[in-house]
């Protein structure tokens, strides 16, 4: 078993002049293909005037995943890092940083993608962003 921290990013469209995300951030213990514990779970919601580029996301998952009390290699899916080859984000991150390899690291990170697009959902609804 080992520890990681699972990031997902619900929002990455234009909304209202501008770009209302959602980093979610779950602090886990997996096996090769089992979540094995979830240890703890922070979100962070950010709003940009501008389309969000490689180094804005990598700052909203460090923010993110920096709530946590917890060490471990964030995970994240390729397509969050614009589908950039592994040596591009993970220079950029100051903790260690991998894309998803095995069964469990994909629920993880769909565990994550639940949480940012619900947070999100009802973010948007209850300050009303998106009428």
């Amino acid at each position: 078993m080992w520890d990681i921290i699972a990031v997902d990013i619900s929002g990455r469209h234009r909304i209202k002049g501008g770009y209302y995300m959602v980093c979610a951030a779950a602090a886990l213990t997996v096996s090769a293909d089992h979540i094995e514990k979830v240890k703890q779970v922070k979100i962070l919601p950010v709003w940009l005037k501008k389309a969000p580029g490689l180094l804005d996301i990598v700052q909203l998952i460090e923010d993110t995943a920096d709530q946590l009390s917890f060490e471990g290699t964030i995970v994240a899916e390729k397509g969050d890092m614009y589908n950039q080859p592994l040596w591009v984000p993970e220079s950029m991150f100051s903790q260690a940083f991998k894309y998803q390899e095995s069964m469990a690291e994909r629920r993880a990170i769909e565990l994550a993608h639940h949480i940012s697009l619900s947070a999100r959902n009802l973010l948007i609804k209850e300050l009303n962003i998106e009428a």
